[in-house]
């Protein structure tokens, strides 16, 4: 468990289940349900060994989780919910996780992380835009909110494909 002066940080667990879907229905609301990412979520369950919780006293202040994808044929990481109690916001809660995911992503021998996202808010933490029309969501997207992190050096070239959720052995490394 990492600890910081605002909030402890662990991995996912199901014991934090009801609190993260009820900061994402508090976020997003009702509606995320029909949201592209949301659909690939429908298909495979989030890596919890990729996904962490941060904590302030008893309270889940954050969560992000990351869903085993494929882009094409290329195994990929699906980021997201990425959310933050609003009373805990500008605490450097999404960012610490943000750090937090990519490091057990890449440790894990993952690649690529896409999401969909505000572009002013992830390119600083080394997110690309994708090129509009190289990979397909299962839904309506804005391409400019199709955004990627590459993990290894070339893991962006020819990026492409329909993403859909990921079967089988979650990470490559494993």
């Amino acid at each position: 468990m990492l600890q910081s002066a605002h909030a402890c940080y662990a991995q996912d667990t199901p014991e934090h289940d009801l609190a993260v879907t009820a900061l994402s229905d508090e976020a997003f609301g009702p509606g995320r349900f029909v949201r592209a990412a949301e659909r690939v979520r429908e298909e495979v369950p989030h890596d919890r060994s990729l996904s962490f919780v941060a904590t302030v006293g008893r309270t889940v202040a954050g969560s992000v989780r990351q869903t085993p994808i494929l882009i094409g044929e290329r195994p990929a990481l699906l980021l997201g919910p990425l959310v933050v109690k609003p009373a805990f916001k500008g605490l450097g809660i999404g960012r610490t996780l943000m750090r937090m995911a990519a490091e057990a992503a890449e440790a894990a021998g993952e690649t690529v992380i896409l999401l969909v996202g505000d572009r002013a808010y992830y390119m600083p933490l080394g997110y690309h835009p994708v090129p509009s029309g190289a990979v397909t969501l299962p839904g309506p997207v804005d391409p400019q909110r199709v955004l990627a992190l590459p993990l290894a050096p070339g893991a962006l070239d020819g990026l492409s494909g329909r993403v859909r959720g990921r079967r089988g052995p979650v990470s490559p490394a494993r």
